[in-house]
């Protein structure tokens, strides 16, 4: 029983590596940032992807003060996942890579509106059509260090 169960584990880890990613995130336009609209952190395929914006009932990061200042909380939280890579930076937000233990690679981008003071964020599997709730584990533990990031 226990050799049937790890070939069907194997069997559906391989059926979902060579699932398509989503498309991509376009960049912003060349010569600053850009606000984030709901398209641009929609989630294509929501059985490994979750959002602030309705997909995975994860509410939207809270931060008073400037972009600057967000991006600085943001970048001491990130400190504490020692997976996560930075890949890109802009004055209104974040594209980070995480990278499990098994080597799988998800992509996190946040952006920041200051006129609502929330920082909203997708967090997606690049690779496979399930992510077994790692996305929407990591991202409560990231809120749940964010807020411990919290000026005081």
């Amino acid at each position: 029983m226990l050799m049937r169960s790890v070939v069907l584990l194997q069997a559906l880890l391989l059926s979902a590596c060579a699932a398509n990613p989503p498309a991509s995130t376009p960049s912003p336009p060349a010569g600053g940032a850009r606000a984030s609209t709901a398209a641009d952190l929609a989630c294509a395929l929501p059985s490994n992807c979750v959002n602030s914006l309705g997909t995975g009932a994860l509410a939207p990061l809270r931060h008073a003060g400037t972009a600057a200042q967000a991006l600085q909380r943001l970048q001491a939280t990130l400190a504490a996942f020692p997976e996560a890579q930075v890949v890109r930076t802009d004055a209104l937000g974040l594209e980070v890579i995480f990278t499990t233990t098994l080597g799988f690679k998800d992509q996190v981008d946040f952006r920041i509106d200051v006129a609502s003071q929330r920082i909203d964020f997708r967090s997606r599997s690049l690779l496979g059509l399930y992510d077994f709730g790692k996305n929407h584990a990591r991202m409560q533990a990231f809120a749940t260090r964010f807020e411990q990031q919290a000026p005081r």
